[in-house]
């Protein structure tokens, strides 16, 4: 007597869809993957919020005004190739901010003079280039 495959194929092939909408969502609402290639692959962190979470421009400008010697610092970790920039290109009316840097020991002492998940909390973006 032969013994049919085609029921256990099938319930690997349900079990394996299962398991493939389970990652993407738990991807989707953590960015558990996009968080560690960021971070680990090109040096990167975002905050992955959507533009009705970030503060308006304005607001950003007046707090990045009001701040001026925390971005002064912030800067001055390698001076040319540290950069702070306001952000609203991605969301119009919106904004976040855009700490560029040259080397991973730049974001390790950018991260230490921030100290937080946000800069008074407006979010920031850490992009090596």
């Amino acid at each position: 007597m032969r013994k049919s495959w085609q029921p256990t194929a099938l319930v690997m092939i349900v079990v394996i869809v299962i398991l493939c909408l389970g990652a993407l969502i738990v991807e989707a609402r953590t960015k558990i993957v996009r968080r560690a290639l960021d971070d680990l692959i090109y040096d990167n962190r975002n905050h992955y919020l959507p533009c009705e979470k970030l503060s308006a421009e304005t607001e950003v400008r007046k707090i990045v005004q009001e701040h001026q010697d925390v971005v002064q610092l912030i800067e001055q970790v390698n001076p040319g190739l540290v950069g702070v920039e306001i952000d609203s290109s991605i969301c119009p009316g919106r904004a976040d901010l855009l700490i560029w840097y040259a080397t991973h020991e730049n974001r390790l002492e950018i991260e230490k003079i921030i100290g937080d998940d946000t800069l008074f909390g407006v979010p920031y973006r850490l992009n090596n280039r």
